[in-house]
């Protein structure tokens, strides 16, 4: 009786097995097929006389969606050497037209093209594999070993062409594009003490690069250290008295995005410094109604806490 048993369970098991399977194929079966005409058509090579013209019989018109913006942009500029205009046009990157602006076969379904963004037919690597055919230069060769790309984004999840302006290149624009993912970031730029991110005068893009990089948090520089002083050169040292936590991270101490405290301290002094000063000053009398102490700051005294260079400077005081 428990052989039978294990053997209906057996049997069921590779049924459900047998269907999910089923299933699965037939979800991907309309993007591969997509994907099949897609590859066929650039076999054909079905260019459209008309360029532009044709596609912009249909849009043209007002909405988000509307494809008009490209003309005031790089990629519409027809005068540019580089520009896709110069070539197959809105085709150099959506691929040929072919029956795509005739009426819709019988499933009332146009003939596929390439598109752009969540609803694109094809996947995100594939998108990106057009925009990578022109954008060959060295900012970009390493994608593939980006965070973004790791995490499946397309260009188009950022970058905007057929805008008049792509958002990631304006300033102050560039910011609500990063933030839309990057949430806690956004939270950190509007708390008390932040880096002008807000106002356009720094970009994400000053310290981070969303294109490539090996170096964590995907910052430009080999090392959050390097990344400061690239403003903050007179941090940098060496100093004859140096503070550990200073030449280790800046981030053992701030917060580059923002923070509720002073000068993007993580914690306001004494708690910050007690962090890693946990003995209390041995043998010294500190008097009761010292304010310099009672203000709490350890700072009051021990000012050059990122370094000195005074022979008497070993507790950073000169």
């Amino acid at each position: 009786m428990d052989w039978a048993i294990n053997r209906w369970f057996s049997v069921l098991f590779l049924a459900l097995v047998s269907f999910a399977t089923s299933a699965y194929a037939e979800d991907s079966d309309p993007r591969q097929e997509v994907e099949s005409q897609l590859v066929e058509k650039f076999s054909d090579g079905k260019y459209s006389r008309r360029g532009a013209n044709e596609c912009l019989r249909c849009h043209d018109d007002e909405s988000e969606h509307s494809a008009m913006g490209i003309f005031d942009n790089v990629h519409g500029n027809v005068r540019h050497p580089e520009s896709p205009m110069n070539t197959n046009q809105c085709e150099a990157c959506h691929g040929p037209l072919g029956n795509h602006a005739r009426r819709p076969r019988g499933d009332n379904q146009r003939e596929p093209m390439i598109t752009f963004g969540d609803l694109s037919p094809v996947s995100a690597e594939k998108q990106n594999s057009v925009c990578l055919s022109c954008h060959t230069d060295s900012g970009r060769a390493a994608w593939h070993s980006s965070e973004h790309a790791f995490e499946d984004l397309s260009c188009s999840s950022c970058h905007k062409v057929h805008q008049k302006e792509d958002p990631m290149m304006v300033a102050e624009l560039q910011t609500d594009v990063c933030t839309d993912c990057h949430v806690r970031t956004k939270s950190d730029l509007h708390k008390r003490t932040s880096h002008p991110i807000l106002n356009g005068d720094l970009q994400c893009s000053s310290c981070h690069d969303a294109h490539q990089t090996v170096n964590e948090y995907s910052l430009k520089w080999r090392s959050i250290n390097d990344s400061c002083y690239e403003c903050h050169a007179e941090k940098r040292g060496p100093n004859l008295w140096e503070h550990e936590p200073v030449t280790e991270d800046c981030s053992l101490c701030h917060n580059p995005h923002g923070s509720i405290n002073q000068a993007l301290l993580i914690k306001r002094p004494p708690q910050l410094c007690q962090d890693c000063h946990r003995v209390p000053h041995a043998n010294v009398d500190i008097p009761e109604g010292d304010l310099r102490v009672r203000g709490g700051s350890c700072m009051n005294c021990h000012n050059q806490v990122h370094g000195s260079n005074h022979p008497r400077g070993r507790v950073l005081s000169n």
